[in-house]
């Protein structure tokens, strides 16, 4: 009897709250039902507005919220489908929600030529080469590194010619540097007249032998 009253007298204002590991555990389910049923996906792309870019056949944005940010945030969502046999995609966001999509694909664009500007400067250029510890010498250094690598692709930009998108390796460029003085060296030690083999059609072949693209 005593402890049939024990279960069935009427709770105290303690016996009805939940204890702190129950109340994460409703938390963590409750949340994870919220996010499961809202969860972002692109198999549908119905539930985001529709753009268009030259560089891309399709482009979506939409603001969604960002579990691990827990903020809102803008995405852009880009279809390639240039190549018939292979669809790419990409997938891009900005913190500013209120952000004209097609300027966030452009400062994308403009970060990626930043770090294949460093990329080509550390390994073409001798970025990190300096072994100087005086700031106005590590200045100066860095200058030239740069400016070396800009001589370079102004000077391609310049040759460059046709309808063909303008694309930039300063590994062709270091190559094609490398091949033109070593064949005006053979012209030279064989006694070859330099006029005849620079007009000759094929002599740009062999400049460019070696070369890639970026």
């Amino acid at each position: 009897m005593d402890s049939y009253e024990s279960h069935c007298t009427e709770p105290t204002d303690e016996s009805w709250r939940f204890r702190k590991p129950q109340v994460t555990f409703f938390v963590t389910l409750f949340s994870t039902i919220l996010i499961v049923c809202g969860k972002v996906n692109f198999t549908n792309l119905s539930r985001y507005s529709e753009l268009n870019e030259k560089t891309y056949r399709r482009q979506f944005t939409g603001r969604v919220w960002h579990v691990s940010l827990k903020r809102e945030i803008r995405v852009v969502y880009l279809i390639d489908r240039r190549l018939p046999n292979r669809v790419r995609t990409c997938l891009l966001f900005s913190t500013d929600v209120e952000q004209d999509p097609k300027q966030i694909v452009q400062f994308y664009k403009l970060r990626f030529g930043i770090e294949f500007l460093f990329r080509d400067a550390k390994q073409f250029t001798g970025l990190s080469d300096c072994q100087a510890r005086d700031l106005l010498k590590l200045d100066f250094h860095f200058n030239a590194s740069f400016t070396a690598l800009n001589l370079a692709k102004f000077d391609a930009h310049h040759q460059h010619q046709g309808q063909d998108p303008f694309v930039f390796s300063m590994a062709s460029a270091k190559r094609r540097a490398f091949n033109q003085p070593l064949l005006e060296r053979f012209m030279a030690n064989l006694d070859l007249e330099p006029s005849v083999i620079k007009s000759h059609p094929n002599f740009s072949t062999l400049c460019d032998y070696g070369t890639i693209a970026a």
